[in-house]
């Protein structure tokens, strides 16, 4: 823990979640690698073992994916009519790019929420606290 921490922030804790920052304080890193969750924040020292994703992210974002490129694609279709070969270098790079690109912060909102909405066991401190 580095002593550089003074309290939780103002940062709502979705906003930080989507930048993938932790959502206590605002500042420390949530994740370790590309989609790797840190064990704990390095700035608070908030842990995060008991925050799961899940699937959630990857749900989220084909949900939010599928509506945005087969809307385009119509609308494309519908204006263009290019040949199917130009739909599928089109639309196969964006989905692939959208997919990677919101993975990380849908994974970063899902564990925010989680946080945010006390959805995780959180051990008991001496004290009750």
């Amino acid at each position: 823990m580095t002593s550089a921490y003074q309290g939780p922030s103002t940062a709502h804790p979705l906003m930080a979640g989507l930048r993938g920052r932790c959502p206590r304080c605002g500042q420390g890193r949530l994740f370790d690698g590309f989609l790797k969750i840190t064990d704990r924040c390095q700035i608070c020292g908030l842990e995060f073992s008991g925050h799961d994703a899940g699937d959630a992210p990857a749900v989220a974002g084909i949900f939010i994916l599928g509506f945005g490129v087969v809307g385009l694609a119509w609308l494309v279709e519908t204006i263009m009519q290019p040949p199917l070969w130009l739909h599928a270098l089109i639309w196969i790079p964006v989905t692939v790019f959208g997919a990677i690109g919101l993975l990380g912060p849908l994974k970063g909102l899902t564990v925010a929420t989680q946080f945010r909405f006390r959805a995780v066991d959180e051990q008991t401190k001496l004290g009750g606290t």
